[in-house]
């Protein structure tokens, strides 16, 4: 245990942000550099160390967290970060982006704020990188099987890793020009710098995976001669079918789904581009959709110089505090959040619902016209006398996703069998209908969180390790039957 008294004697604190005057005319990472090493210790020492600690079944990888805290309360952080590893893959992915399943189940939080569990984690990674406690894990002997993974999100990369670790010899197949999936091109820079992909891609190289970029299973490659070509196969392609908004006017020029403006953004810190082609600078510019998809259209909106933006959420605004009735402690309550960018200015409008769009004479989107909405009987309902209507010279819909791509042919040319909400279907070893296909995180689960891909990721390279050796000792912190603390 780290401090006995240490959650009496500390109150907790969070990693402080930049200024939003300076951080909005740049594409850094939000916060203060540096400003957690002088505080995590102390917080670090706010950890419990539970008879039983929740925050493991708050989080999917089953994280060591007590035993890491205690490390890095004693600024141990070379065996902070073994234990780190031990479950977890990509923890500066996850200290960066998770949500934190893990704090809304900690012990310390049923009367007090819970223990800044992702900031502690983040502080360790980053000072392992510093010290050089990362290094690659080259396979003592190779099976002599190949695997091919589909897909360089966070779930195709961990299934990747690991697999690589257990002596296989591992291609990962991904249809964009970089590696990372969505944390390459649907996570903006502000959020997490693309540094901490590349510096895991350099050692997964190391380590002997193999990186195939611009190829498309389905359409650039058959996925049967695919399936000829290795032993085993695991589709991690993600849940990209993104939910449309069919009102009159969707067909106005101006009105993109959140993956097609973002990944422009990304592309600009890349190099790719001097100003990207979609862009919100001297626009008025509306994100609909309340989640974090959205927050990243606004943060990106703002630094791109937007007239103004305002984002829309159909459901009322959630309260600011756990309700113990309905949302009890230990799952994940739906609060109401202010992420980096809604400290950087907009409005945020709730219970409301868009009607159509209006366009000008060369069929640009000009005005949003919505309602405001009521829940009744179960049902959605405008309400009369509501109606108005808003500048949107840019649109984004961020109103999530509804399954894995099916139309580059990926899913027919394997013939795998969906389950009863479009996702690909598997059995408890992640295993498809197609023996020696299996698949892992949003394509099989639909969308879920970053740890949650990781997760599945670590679970199903266990199971196709157990395919091609007949044994496998890699670990799987999940079913695929498994879901999230939540009510």
């Amino acid at each position: 245990m780290a401090d006995p008294k240490g959650f009496l004697n500390h109150g907790r604190e969070v990693a402080r942000t930049r200024p939003v005057d300076e951080r909005v005319k740049d594409w850094n990472e939000v916060y203060v550099p540096g400003s957690l090493l002088p505080i995590i210790s102390k917080q670090a020492s706010r950890c419990m160390d539970c008879g039983i600690p929740f925050c493991h079944n708050g989080c999917p990888l089953g994280n060591l967290i007590p035993e890491w805290n205690d490390y890095a309360y004693r600024e141990d952080w070379s065996a902070a970060s073994e234990r780190l590893h031990a479950t977890n893959n990509f923890p500066e992915f996850t200290g960066r982006l998770c949500p934190a399943p893990c704090e809304s189940a900690c012990v310390l939080g049923i009367n007090q704020p819970p223990v800044t569990i992702k900031n502690v984690e983040v502080s360790i990674i980053d000072k392992a990188w510093e010290t050089g406690d990362v290094a690659p894990q080259v396979p003592e002997r190779l099976s002599g099987k190949t695997v091919a993974v589909i897909g360089s999100g966070p779930a195709g990369l961990a299934a990747a890793q690991q697999l690589t670790r257990a002596g296989h010899t591992v291609a990962v197949y991904e249809r964009a020009d970089r590696i990372g999936g969505l944390l390459r091109y649907g996570i903006p820079e502000f959020k997490m710098e693309k540094r901490h992909i590349n510096r895991r891609i350099e050692q997964m190289r190391a380590e002997g995976t193999r990186f195939r970029t611009g190829v498309e299973i389905g359409r650039d490659l058959k996925a049967t001669d695919l399936k000829k070509r290795y032993d085993a196969v695991v589709i991690a392609a993600g849940s990209t079918t993104a939910r449309d908004l069919p009102v009159p006017g969707r067909e106005l020029k101006g009105i993109h789904q959140a993956m097609e403006y973002l990944p422009l953004a990304n592309k600009v810190q890349e190099g790719d581009y001097v100003a990207p082609p979609i862009t919100a600078e001297g626009k008025h510019v509306v994100v609909i959709g309340g989640g974090d998809t959205g927050a990243d259209c606004v943060g990106t909106a703002h630094r791109q110089g937007a007239a103004s933006v305002t984002q829309l959420e159909i459901m009322p605004r959630p309260g600011e505090e756990r309700d113990a009735v309905r949302q009890p402690w230990p799952t994940f309550p739906m609060l109401y959040k202010v992420t980096s960018a809604h400290e950087e200015g907009g409005e945020r409008v709730y219970a409301v619902s868009t009607t159509h769009f209006e366009g000008d004479e060369d069929g640009n989107v000009q005005w949003l016209h919505m309602s405001e909405v009521e829940f009744a009987d179960g049902k959605l309902t405008s309400k009369p006398g509501t109606e108005r209507k808003i500048p949107a010279q840019l649109v984004t819909l961020a109103m999530g996703f509804t399954g894995t791509d099916k139309d580059n042919g990926l899913v027919d040319q394997f013939g795998l069998a969906l389950d009863e909400r479009g996702n690909i279907a598997r059995d408890a070893d992640f295993q498809t209908n197609v023996p020696g296909v299996f698949v892992a995180g949003d394509a099989g689960r639909g969308q879920s969180l970053i740890v949650w891909a990781i997760a599945e990721g670590r679970s199903a390279a266990r199971g196709a390790d157990r395919f091609l050796t007949g044994a496998s000792d890699l670990p799987a912190p999940i079913r695929p039957t498994d879901r999230a603390l939540a009510v």
